[in-house]
This record gives structure tokens, C-alpha cells and sequence, in this order.
């Protein structure tokens, strides 16, 4: 059995991977951004994944793939109930920010 830290080495590589893989395939994705669905930041297509009605960064992927490997999610809706507060920051940050382009 693969130890905890050899899976996250591993995935780590393949997720990387998908990431260097989709810029030499369209090199304009690393540039396009999207909101993740998970963490609620603001991210580069590339490397991010499309789960059912979900789509998620790259580094959201990378924890989606550890937690099934890991047997520690069963479905990406347990990954994105899980991670709430991180969007709820990410929004709170937006707005901030917001606030203070427009001088408010």
C-alpha cells in the first residue's frame, strides 16, 4: 500500500501535468481565468478540471484527486461543502478589494 505522502507526490506530478499539458495544447488558457468553484479564487483554466456542474482549479484539483485516492471524499460534493470558508474569504477579499479600486 502506498504511503500517504507517495499519493500527494504523486498527484502532485500528474496535476502538473494536466496544467503544463492544456497551455502546450492552447497556451492562451494560461492566461483565461475562471472562478473556482471550490476555493472560490480567481484562476487560470489551465489545469482546471470540469467535475459534473463543478469546475476547479488547478490546485483544488489536485486536492480532489488526493481525497479520492486517499479515500477521504467519495464525490466532489464533499469537497465543495468542505470548502466553504475558503469562498466566503475569497468573496470577502473580492469586495474589499472592490471597495478600495472605487475609492469607497
Amino acid at each position: 500500500m502506498r504511503s500517504r505522502e507517495d499519493v500527494v507526490k504523486e498527484m502532485q506530478l500528474v496535476v502538473e501535468q494536466m496544467r503544463l499539458d492544456d497551455i502546450e495544447e492552447n497556451p492562451d488558457c494560461e492566461n483565461e481565468y475562471f472562478t473556482c468553484d471550490a476555493c472560490g479564487g480567481t484562476k487560470s483554466l489551465a489545469g482546471s478540471v470540469q467535475y459534473g456542474a463543478y469546475r476547479l482549479c488547478n490546485d483544488c484539483v489536485l486536492l480532489a484527486e488526493i481525497g479520492f485516492e486517499l479515500g477521504q471524499i467519495k464525490d466532489i460534493e464533499e469537497l465543495i461543502n468542505a470548502m466553504e470558508d475558503k469562498r466566503l474569504e475569497a468573496d470577502c477579499e473580492f469586495i474589499k478589494n472592490e471597495e478600495k479600486r472605487l475609492g469607497n
